[in-house]
């Protein structure tokens, strides 16, 4: 018999936790310039102690990390302690334990004129009004009654950014408890709304909808789409003109009407906002020789504040004081070690890339050389792991343009010359070829696979098929183009 009951146990386990100031060491590795210069101006807002050098006052700032370690008589030897590779990989492996518990967003106290300057650029902004905000405007100017109303709202709910109806009907019917003459009354009524097509339950009908609403009378338009529209998208053409018992060329004047239509009439209040980059480094050829110069001029200039380094030798500040001065002290010596470590880590990175591809900056992508970040990581003496977050979502411009940092790790081929030809320069040669195709008859994968290896480059039939999908580029069936 198992005897049931309460009973207390210990046990021991070993658990790592991260310091305030490994996690902050590892944030600003990982942060983009954009998110790190918040990052920065947060610290600048909220610490005291650190200060930002401003033109014509840069006489003043002196060795900051030095003042910082004169200042805290009360910190430990492992808080001092530079942050080397072992500790950042540390970091990364236990990235997953802490990250879920970070704090979302951080507080900033701004001063009277910047909160009056903030507050009118939030003044003057124009708020952008959701898809369901927008169809939930339309329906309170109708004079409907308060059920249908009711049952408008939960379709609206159900309508996601790109303007489809992703529930289905019956199931609201079953929540709403109605039958299903009135959940279809309610999904016409919301149909009928601006943009056209709205609350479609899937492609042909959004498109038909826009049709209606256009005052089309075209019943052959009407056909392709409700019948042939599967046919048009695998580009069956001649099949499709041959059912419907028209030419090709009255053919390719209907579909030019079809792609007029919009596949996703949601979108039409969320059209594509810009994407700011900023490069972390730029590669120039500085005396005749390709050079990695930092973008240090996107990071504000940081130093610790004379005022508070000097209030602490004073007798008469108060003891509460000096402790409050020497927790902001150590977390401004944090944020300048963490961010001199970055730059240099990112630098040294660049250098390595820079090195070990010369060819692609002298020649463009073609010229591209297969490389692991292991090989980085190992002529650096530091973790792979290190490099892959170091280099995750930042930029280098270069000659030929911006390009992610992950842009020049790709494995790769070598050709019969014993070349080592990077598998980017592959796909580029697949989309030249591709480029450079007679449109009645498109190149097939197997056709590609040859004339590569006519180059020197011997790519199995379905490795040239994956690099093509890779790129967005269709099938040769679907690239035909039929006159």
């Amino acid at each position: 018999m198992v005897e049931q009951g309460l009973f207390q146990t210990q046990s021991l386990k070993q658990e790592q936790i991260l310091a305030p100031q490994q996690i902050q060491s590892l944030e600003i590795l990982l942060a983009p310039l954009l998110e790190l210069q918040a990052k920065i101006n947060t610290e600048l807002e909220t610490n005291p102690t650190l200060e930002q050098e401003t033109p014509g006052n840069e006489e003043l700032s002196g060795d900051v990390i030095a003042n910082a370690e004169s200042a805290m008589m009360t910190v430990s030897d492992s808080e001092k302690k530079e942050i080397d590779d072992g500790g950042i990989s540390e970091l990364i492996q236990l990235s997953d334990v802490w990250h879920d518990s970070l704090p979302i967003g951080g507080g900033i106290n701004f001063s009277s004129d910047d909160e009056k300057k903030r507050q009118h650029f939030f003044d003057s902004l124009v708020t952008e009004t959701s898809l369901q905000e927008h169809l939930l405007d339309q329906l309170k100017h109708l004079n409907i009654d308060k059920k249908l109303a009711e049952l408008c709202e939960l379709i609206i709910g159900s309508v996601d950014n790109s303007g489809y109806l992703r529930s289905i009907l019956e199931d609201l019917a079953t929540i709403a408890e109605v039958d299903m003459n009135l959940i279809e009354k309610a999904l016409a009524l919301v149909q009928s709304f601006d943009p056209p097509g709205i609350a479609a339950r899937n492609l042909k009908e959004c498109l038909l909808l826009q049709l209606k609403r256009a005052g089309n009378k075209d019943a052959i338009l009407e056909k392709l789409i409700e019948e042939y529209l599967d046919e048009i998208a695998a580009n069956k053409l001649p099949l499709v003109a041959r059912k419907m018992k028209i030419s090709m060329e009255e053919l390719h004047s209907y579909i030019q009407k079809i792609k007029r239509l919009n596949p996703y009439p949601g979108t039409f209040l969320a059209p594509d906002k810009p994407i700011f980059i900023v490069p972390e480094v730029k590669i120039e050829k500085v005396d005749g020789k390709f050079v990695v110069i930092p973008n240090d001029e996107s990071i504000p200039k940081l130093r610790i504040s004379k005022f508070y380094l000097k209030l602490l030798e004073k007798p008469e500040t108060s003891k509460e004081t000096k402790e409050y001065i020497k927790e902001k002290l150590l977390k401004s010596k944090s944020l300048i070690k963490s961010l001199v470590q970055r730059q240099k880590t990112i630098v040294l990175i660049a250098e390595v890339i820079l090195e070990y591809q010369q060819e692609f900056f002298e020649n463009g992508i073609e010229a591209l050389k297969p490389m692991t970040m292991q090989f980085v990581a190992d002529k650096l003496s530091l973790h792979e792991t290190t490099i892959s977050r170091a280099i995750a979502n930042k930029y280098m411009l270069t000659p030929f343009g911006l390009f992610e940092f992950k842009f020049f790790f790709s494995s790769g081929f070598q050709s019969q010359s014993g070349e080592d030809i990077s598998s980017r320069s592959v796909k580029e040669k697949i989309k030249d070829l591709i480029a450079r195709e007679d449109p009645a008859k498109p190149i097939s994968d197997s056709k590609l696979a040859k004339m590569l290896k006519e180059q020197g480059l011997t790519v199995a039939r379905r490795t040239v098929a994956k690099y093509r999908e890779d790129m967005g580029i269709p099938s040769s069936h679907l690239r035909k183009e039929y006159s």
